[in-house]
């Protein structure tokens, strides 16, 4: 697997319009998008640093795995995505051959439109780690 880059960091939040003003009037980074991911019970908000973007990830449903993340004393950094050269199927399936336990069997669309997959933080350093392709 070739890995070019952090594609970007998901943090976890109970409110974006909450934390907006951090990152945009404390940190000055800056907004470019919001949407919404139905499937994954999530809202979505980015921002900009140098290449690598924030996401922050406030849940939609009490049952979204964000709000699950949140309810366990989880905030902060939910996830790191790394960008793939080689694809994101070719990746599950080199991490699948050497034992890395698979949350997503294969890709799935995620926010700003890329095809995504994440490995579960039990086989990977407690880290929830998410694979990203344009």
């Amino acid at each position: 697997m070739k890995i070019s880059r952090i594609e970007h960091l998901g943090i976890a939040v109970q409110s974006i319009d909450a934390v907006m003003p951090y990152f945009q009037d404390v940190l000055g980074l800056e907004y470019y998008k919001s949407e919404v991911v139905e499937d994954q019970k999530v809202k979505t908000a980015f921002l900009k640093v140098g290449e690598v973007k924030i996401e922050l990830l406030e849940p939609t449903s009490p049952d979204s795995t964000i709000q699950k993340f949140l309810d366990n004393g989880g905030k902060g950094v939910h996830h790191v995505a790394f960008k793939v050269e080689d694809g994101v199927s070719e990746a599950l399936a080199m991490c699948d051959e050497k034992g890395i336990r698979l949350i997503d069997k294969a890709p799935r669309g995620g926010a700003d439109g890329l095809s995504i997959a994440f490995l579960h933080p039990k086989s990977t350093c407690g880290i929830l780690t998410e694979l990203c392709e344009e």
